[in-house]
């Protein structure tokens, strides 16, 4: 898998946008650690979504590029899909809840995509999906259970360990561990002695559950803020690959996210959505022990003005 990682960053080398890394000397002080942020909030699309959707798609043969792709998300691969099938000429169709944030939402029609609404109280996402690929034929690009969407993931964390040669412990949002895996295989690639902790929200613990008790848990809709870390649990391909490559998963409170999105803001000048700002939320509230150098990816920008707004009070 390494090396799809790394030929996954060749692809998108000059497609997708080489994100920065930024410091914040009052982090360090409040963390007691080195703290490096991976800003994947100006990733194209606004999170790193895009990378994976990327190396995806652009690797499908003519044939199933004909079909159009299709794919489920709550907003940011949605986005990524969307403007990928633009750039590469693709019919595309995305599955959407209702409930999705807007701004994500109308992203991804602006994009070109056509979207699917669906009730997240009466169905899941995938089922809705699947039955439109029987239906039409479509191509399916699932928004993180893909071997070439996990390794165009890994390619942030695999820039940062580029750029920085060696960290003490990398912290990761989790969802569905597209990021998380990706991510794992890349550090554990280029610094096998870095430490990768997944973070997730306390109401959607379902990765942190499977890790420690090695059977695959499930949280349906679990009502967090944190909208990309919705899914309902980790896939059939990313469950093994965290098993193999994390070394810990830590939980944080609805609280510490919003306290750190407000850090972000306010401190930093950052717009982060909820997900993106996960690690954050762990070193700042001491859910994750900090010294060293920490690596920390925000993963995402893309909130909406209702979220935003409870947020930011």
């Amino acid at each position: 898998m390494f090396e799809k990682v790394r030929a996954a960053k060749e692809r998108i080398e000059g497609v997708a946008n080489m994100t920065p890394i930024m410091t914040s000397r009052t982090l360090n002080r409040m963390t007691g650690a080195q703290v490096y942020l991976k800003c994947e909030n100006y990733q194209r699309i606004g999170a790193f979504k895009f990378r994976g959707a990327f190396n995806a798609i652009s690797q499908l043969t003519n044939e199933q590029k004909k079909r159009g792709i299709l794919t489920y998300s709550s907003g940011n691969h949605s986005q990524a899909v969307a403007l990928v099938g633009s750039l590469l000429g693709i019919k595309t169709t995305v599955v959407m809840p209702n409930d999705a944030p807007q701004t994500k939402r109308a992203a991804t029609v602006e994009y070109g995509a056509a979207v699917i609404g669906y009730d997240p109280r009466e169905t899941v996402r995938q089922k809705v999906a699947d039955d439109l690929q029987i239906k039409y034929g479509y191509t399916m690009i699932p928004p993180f259970d893909h071997v070439e969407v996990i390794a165009g993931q890994g390619t942030a964390a695999f820039e940062m360990f580029s750029e920085l040669k060696s960290l003490d412990m990398l912290l990761v949002p989790c969802g569905g561990g597209g990021l998380l895996s990706g991510s794992a295989i890349a550090a554990k690639g280029l610094d096998p002695s870095c430490r990768i902790i997944g973070i997730e929200p306390e109401l959607a613990d379902d990765a942190t559950k499977s890790f420690y008790s090695g059977a695959l848990h499930t949280v349906l809709n679990p009502p967090t803020i944190a909208d990309g870390t919705r899914t309902a649990s980790l896939g059939k391909i990313t469950f093994p690959l965290v098993l193999k490559y994390v070394d810990g998963m830590k939980t944080v409170s609805e609280r510490a996210i919003i306290e750190a999105v407000q850090f972000l803001f306010y401190r930093m000048k950052m717009v982060v959505e909820p997900s993106g700002a996960l690690g954050i939320a762990a070193l700042l509230s001491k859910a994750v022990p900090a010294g060293g150098r920490v690596g920390v990816i925000i993963s995402g920008g893309n909130i909406d003005r209702p979220t935003m707004k409870l947020v930011l009070g």
